[in-house]
């Protein structure tokens, strides 16, 4: 089965979490071997020698690319029997005839928090979710936990719904304990952090998280300082007296992940929410919004209420106040157990045979 799967998303301003599904889906897929021949998608100039596939390269580079796909399925081999869009950028098309052609829905979040994103942003989304729900041979894989049945609900058919897992267990080293002080001590950080990872954007809800922390740290010093990892997203983002580090590689991520105090991640709305489930595979105390659907139903998180800046502080305190201990750590690594890349890869197998 030759496989082509798109990988624009990598070489965009603020890669997000959809980032993370591209690399982890084609290490699942990689690591199935068999009779999968794997091939990346990239815009013109895009190489990641660390995917560990080979790459193709389409003509243009990802912004025109986008255009470009809603038109004509550009850089995909007309040997394909698969053809796999990551996002709603696509490709939607090409390879040989009969070929089965995919494409992954993440979240419906320009509907449900239209205030945080661009109007240009919800025009795109929603032009191109008209023209994928409009194409009966499409089919759809959904990552967000229900967003198959809300699909449903606009008329899709069942039998193109297939919803897929994601993952935590990639296999990147992770930095050494050295490393990781080096890097915080540069940013001012000695002793216990309380992290956040994620798009620095409105939806984040960074500054209640940073008012919280605040409140917090007053009452319990051990949160340490609140350390903020990821890139810069749409719109301002008020981050007060955190220790921002930006984007950072993955070997150093999930080393921070691994020595916070506390995980915290408590966004006003999300499509999955990975953090939190990586924050507990690394057997890490987290904080959530009550809401997010990838730990709905973990009882290894805290919740809070995202619009409370006292339910996130007493949250953080909470989370703080857990045992912490090997078994600890390791009962909550347990709770994401289904949560590989593998089981990712064979969703999508399932989907595409």
């Amino acid at each position: 089965m030759k496989v082509v799967v798109s990988i624009d998303q990598l070489f965009r301003p603020s890669p997000g979490g959809i980032a993370s599904y591209v690399r982890g889906l084609l290490q699942g897929l990689r690591d199935l071997g068999g009779e999968l021949d794997v091939r990346a998608l990239a815009p013109r100039g895009g190489l990641d020698a660390s995917l560990g596939v080979p790459q193709l390269h389409a003509p243009l580079p990802a912004q025109l690319l986008t255009r470009a796909w809603a038109l004509a399925p550009l850089g995909v081999p007309v040997d394909a029997d698969v053809v796999h869009a990551t996002t709603l950028a696509g490709p939607f098309g090409g390879g040989r005839r009969g070929a089965v052609h995919s494409v992954a829905l993440h979240d419906l979040l320009w509907r449900d928090q239209p205030e945080t994103t661009t109007r240009r942003g919800i025009r795109f989304h929603e032009t191109r979710l008209r023209r994928v729900l409009g194409r009966a041979s499409l089919r759809l894989f959904t990552t967000a936990p229900g967003l198959d049945q809300r699909l449903a609900d606009l008329g899709v058919a069942p039998e193109r719904l297939h919803p897929v897992r994601l993952g935590v267990d990639d296999d990147t080293p992770v930095a050494d304990a050295g490393a990781v002080r080096e890097l915080l001590g540069a940013h001012g950080v000695a002793g216990p952090y309380t992290l956040y990872v994620g798009t620095r954007e409105p939806r984040k809800n960074l500054g209640r998280l940073a008012t919280a922390h605040a409140v917090a740290r007053s009452r319990a010093e051990a949160l340490g300082t609140l350390v903020i990892v990821g890139p810069t997203g749409w719109g301002e983002v008020d981050t007060a007296q955190a220790r921002v580090l930006g984007p950072q590689s993955r070997s150093m991520l999930k080393a921070l992940v691994r020595d916070a105090a506390v995980c915290a991640y408590v966004p006003l709305a999300e499509g999955f929410g990975l953090p939190p489930v990586e924050a507990l595979f690394a057997g890490t105390r987290v904080v959530v919004s009550r809401d997010v659907p990838s730990v709905l139903d973990n009882a290894e998180v805290v919740r809070v209420d995202p619009l409370d800046v006292e339910s996130i502080a007493n949250g953080l305190e909470r989370a703080l106040g857990l045992e912490d201990d090997a078994l600890a750590r390791a009962r909550r690594s347990a709770s994401v157990g289904e949560y590989t890349w593998a089981n990712c890869a064979r969703d999508h197998l399932a989907g595409w045979r």
